[in-house]
């Protein structure tokens, strides 16, 4: 059975985050937050069509395709960094930690557009709006945008290979872009020091999951095509972005 996120409104989500941790916003709240409509969305996500593949899958798969970039968000300003190779510790990532990996980055016309900016900024604006936050407000936020595409090529993709976990930032948020003919996919949120848990499936496109980083652990459930015969034409699509404010994740040779 596919269980129903726990949606909550966009006056509530910063109210949702301090409450359980994570929230969830519909499709139409999603457009409000960013201040661009389906149709500017739907434009941006040709994109997804153009992802090359993750070099990196330690367990041999095949069906990862990614892309990444970095930006420095400022309240009302978003710039994009010089291209940077993504790096996460061991303590997060035990399959793929410890290792530089560099993702061909997004594509300009996506990288630049103005719904990705105007998303991160709104984004940014949220979280400077938690009490946590407020002493940091005049601080930038460290922003990593991850474009996914995970498929059936193998007869089955798994969207976080390295199962429940952290990212080792502040806050994350998932925005589910398309499922074509897929099944399972099931997100699983639990606290990191606890053990309350919520499972659901985000069907709906363009709806969206925020995290609190250091309060909860997250993962997804491996996706299999809906028809058997049909592996090579079903896929999830994502955008997973996280903010972080000191500074960016960095191997320590690098920093």
């Amino acid at each position: 059975m596919t269980l129903r996120p726990p949606y909550s409104e966009l006056s509530e989500l910063t109210q949702q985050i301090q409450k359980n941790g994570y929230s969830v916003l519909v499709p139409n709240h999603v457009y409000q937050l960013s201040q661009h409509n389906e149709v500017e969305w739907h434009q941006a996500g040709d994109s997804w069509n153009n992802l090359p593949a993750d070099k990196y899958l330690k367990d041999g798969g095949r069906y990862r395709q990614r892309r990444h970039s970095s930006f420095i968000v400022n309240q009302t300003s978003v710039h994009v960094v010089p291209h940077r190779a993504h790096w996460q510790p061991l303590s997060y990532n035990a399959l793929h930690g410890g290792i530089d990996r560099w993702f061909e980055p997004c594509e300009p016309s996506f990288m630049n557009s103005p719904v990705l900016h105007d998303f991160l900024m709104h984004l940014g604006e949220q979280f400077d709006r938690l009490p946590t936050q407020q002493i940091h407000k005049d601080k930038p936020w460290f922003v990593e945008v991850h474009q996914f595409r995970i498929d059936t090529t193998d007869g089955i993709g798994r969207p976080t290979p390295e199962g429940a976990h952290r990212d080792g930032v502040d806050y994350v948020a998932v925005l589910m872009l398309k499922r074509q003919l897929i099944k399972g996919g099931e997100t699983r949120v639990f606290e990191s020091v606890g053990p309350q848990g919520q499972r659901f499936t985000l069907n709906e496109p363009m709806s969206l999951l925020v995290l609190d980083d250091a309060r909860v652990i997250h993962e997804t459930t491996p996706i299999q095509p809906i028809d058997p015969e049909g592996h090579s034409k079903a896929w999830r699509d994502t955008l997973v972005v996280t903010f972080r404010r000191e500074a960016f994740q960095d191997s320590p040779v690098r920093s």
